[in-house]
């Protein structure tokens, strides 16, 4: 069975807006959400800033009287679910036995076990707060929009570190275009957390100020939070209750390097591009746009372009490629997944979002990277690249409904 999939519904928890319009919005002006960290006291670190989510205010989505047992990437994606679910107009009670939630994640509810290391060293282990275990487990993240939305058949958590989103969406893919479900809660959330702030640093690869993909003088990448959310959808389902479509899912790739924890690979992004584009069956003038993974730091950046001029030989020359990550920070295992969510807006709007912090062309890094401003433009099919530690690499394709 080859059922068709479409995005009917967008969320997003993000350092530059609350959902879909103020995102795009923000996006598009090519707004930074990079600013002081205020979750936590940053004074020991190097770095102090990232893309935090400011006044977010879960009782907007959650009932007060819940908001306790849910942790806040957690709370993300609720949040993230509630609006794209509202988005795409589909009643869960009506799709509950042919749906589930698959979210992806790099560290999930970290905080709570910080919570726990906490009272565990000042007070010792009789004062853990028992409800902190309960919140930390990984499956959470899948649980919670599954019971707030009464989505019981298929609930999971993939965590394929900052590739997890795209992950996410090509799993639910699969599941419904061989007729397992109908309507898919798919995506991604992480948040902020001393432990994730301290192990970037650790590793050398923040930047101190800003995060500059693709530009000679880049320092490394900016660590972020948030949740994407899309419903993926059965296309009949979605033309017989007249469902706002945003793009088609025509396919993905998948490869894992097996090669460094950290280092990306150049023979692995190459291979997922390739998969992806023979497992649309589009061809590569076909692509129009190329969210890149993008970190802004020099490794990466220098090997995804090398990567796509290796994919793409002469074409690449008339490709528009940016990083978004240039204005939302790196927000892990959320990354992808909002980032399929831009390419949506992307296709419905005509409009490519901008890299901005560009000041010094790279030679390494000869690409259209959209440099600091939006442009207008028509493209019909996009490709979403997501590169993550221990070289898990997925690419997604999406295109514009009707092309076909």
């Amino acid at each position: 069975m080859r059922r068709r999939v479409v995005v009917t519904g967008l969320g997003v928890v993000s350092s530059i807006g609350m959902g879909k319009d103020e995102f795009w919005k923000n996006l598009t002006a090519g707004k930074s959400g990079i600013s002081d960290i205020e979750l936590f006291d940053t004074s020991d670190y190097p770095v102090h800033k990232g893309g935090e989510v400011k006044n977010f205010d879960p009782s907007k989505f959650i009932p007060k009287n819940r908001i306790k047992d849910v942790a806040r990437a957690s709370q993300f994606a609720i949040a993230a679910s509630r609006m794209a679910l509202e988005d795409s107009g589909i009643d869960p009670e009506s799709i509950k036995n042919r749906t589930g939630a698959i979210i992806g994640t790099t560290m999930a509810d970290i905080q709570s076990l910080e919570q726990i290391n906490k009272y565990w060293t000042a007070d010792g282990e009789e004062n853990i707060w028992p409800i902190n275990v309960v919140k930390y487990p990984s499956n959470a993240l899948s649980d919670h929009p599954g019971y707030f939305f009464g989505l019981v058949p298929m609930n999971y958590t993939i965590s394929t570190a900052c590739a997890a989103g795209n992950y996410s969406i090509g799993y639910s893919f699969d599941l419904i275009r061989r007729g397992k479900a109908d309507v898919m809660i798919v995506g991604g959330a992480d948040p902020f957390s001393r432990i994730t702030f301290t192990g970037f640093n650790r590793l050398y690869a923040m930047a101190p100020e800003k995060c500059q993909p693709f530009d000679k003088n880049r320092k490394g990448m900016m660590l972020g939070e948030g949740a994407g959310i899309l419903i993926l959808e059965e296309l009949e389902l979605a033309i017989k209750r007249n469902a706002p479509i945003y793009a088609e899912v025509l396919g993905y790739g998948l490869s894992c390097d097996a090669n460094h924890m950290t280092a990306p690979r150049f023979e692995g992004i190459v291979k997922v591009m390739e998969r992806a584009i023979k497992n649309s069956n589009i061809k590569k003038e076909d692509v129009g746009y190329i969210s890149a993974h993008g970190t802004g730091t020099p490794a990466n950046d220098k090997v995804e372009c090398d990567a796509i001029k290796a994919v793409f030989g002469d074409i690449a020359k008339n490709l528009s490629i940016s990083s978004i990550k240039s204005m939302l920070g790196h927000t892990m295992g959320a990354a992808s997944a909002i980032e399929a969510i831009a390419c949506c807006l992307t296709i419905k709007n005509n409009v490519i979002p901008p890299t901005i912090n560009y000041e010094n062309p790279d030679l390494e890094c000869d690409i259209n990277c959209v440099p600091n401003d939006s442009v207008e433009r028509k493209v019909n099919v996009v490709l979403n690249n997501s590169f993550a530690f221990g070289g898990n690499n997925a690419c997604l394709v999406l295109e514009r409904y009707g092309k076909r």
